[in-house]
């Protein structure tokens, strides 16, 4: 078998794994986009998946690729890693991402595919760096340092600020709305429910070139170890191709038609009761937020965006209205994430390494 034959059976195994990830994001996050449209019955939710699912497709497709650049060449430098070896810790990366989505959608909690797929970068890489195979020896500090730990620092940061910012404005929108309504008759719930339709839409295409361009990234970052991104290896500047942008667009797209109901009902149904206007204010939020953090180029959590953004709506209700026990669960496993996403990472490259060198 020539090498060139290998890289490309490489290179279609990193992109279908990579795919089937955007496919986990996409269910494992389709309750972000619909829980609150589904349970304050603004719509049926057969027709809030097909909705969330076609202007996710749109938003990822035609709405840009910062998100994509910084996942693709802002955390590591894929030119240390070029050839067979570097995407062996791009599939580690992914099966760690992976296996956390897969097993947080088993128990129902909203955790981030986002914080998943950086963590398990951080773990793949930072292992694979560190860990010499002939002594089976890990140097953590050469490990390290192959990580743009500033870039890193900046990501953090957003990723902890985002959360609080989308449950401050879905805090004060919903005062605002309250207020600006408080003399509206019973029938202005029908015009929130169609607002809430618009605004899902929002959240749809603000979601989509979020979420979908981190896959786009992880791809791109995988043809350019194997060679087939045309001069990237020598410093031009980074792109992501049609097909990637249109299979990645197409992936997510139906993860969300599929629909993750587990995440749906702790979201929509256990955190409190949601009415339209709640729906309304905490989606409007969470989009805005998250169209903002995507044009900077920004990998947020939607998740955690979106969900306090629910929080910050039922906390202006009233503060018992919010069913803190299972805000807590949830922060845990925010907390949890990115350290368990990497042991994951590192473990699974770990695995992919060993028996690579047995083949």
């Amino acid at each position: 078998m020539e090498s060139l034959n290998v890289n490309h059976y490489l290179a279609i195994f990193t992109v279908c794994l990579a795919l089937f990830f955007d496919f986990t994001n996409g269910f494992h996050d389709s309750s972000n986009i619909v829980a609150t449209m589904i349970s304050s019955r603004a719509i049926s939710p057969k027709w809030a998946l097909i909705i969330a699912s076609v202007f996710e497709f749109v938003g990822a497709y035609f709405l840009g690729t910062a998100v994509a650049a910084t996942m693709g060449k802002g955390i590591v430098d894929p030119t240390h890693f070029l050839g067979q070896a570097g995407v062996l810790i791009v599939i580690g990366t992914l099966l760690g991402a992976v296996g956390w989505n897969m097993l947080t959608w088993y128990y129902g909690i909203p955790s981030s595919s986002s914080h998943a797929l950086i963590g398990g970068m951080l773990g793949s890489f930072i292992f694979a760096a560190g860990f010499d195979f002939a002594n089976f020896t890990f140097s953590f500090e050469t490990g390290v340092k192959v990580i743009y730990w500033k870039k890193v620092g900046q990501i953090f940061l957003v990723l902890i600020a985002s959360p609080f910012i989308g449950g401050l404005a879905g805090f004060f929108f919903m005062k605002a709305t309250t207020w600006f309504f408080r003399h509206a008759p019973p029938a202005a719930n029908v015009l929130f429910k169609r607002l809430q339709i618009a605004s899902s839409i929002g959240l749809a295409l603000s979601h989509g070139t979020n979420d979908a361009q981190k896959t786009m990234g992880v791809i791109t970052l995988s043809l350019i170890i194997l060679g087939f991104q045309p001069g990237a290896a020598d410093g031009a500047k980074f792109f992501v191709q049609d097909w990637v942008i249109l299979a990645c667009s197409a992936a997510i797209a139906i993860g969300i038609a599929t629909g993750g109901w587990t995440i749906i009902k702790t979201l929509g149904m256990k955190l409190f009761k949601v009415r339209a206007v709640h729906g309304f204010s905490a989606q409007t939020c969470s989009g805005a937020v998250l169209y903002t953090t995507a044009v900077l180029g920004f990998p947020v959590s939607t998740t955690q965006i979106i969900g306090s953004s629910v929080m910050g709506t039922g906390a202006a209700q009233r503060a018992n209205a919010v069913r803190w026990g299972v805000i807590g669960n949830i922060l845990i496993a925010w907390l949890l994430t990115i350290p368990c996403a990497a042991l994951l990472g590192g473990a699974a490259y770990f695995a992919v390494r060993m028996a690579w060198d047995r083949m």
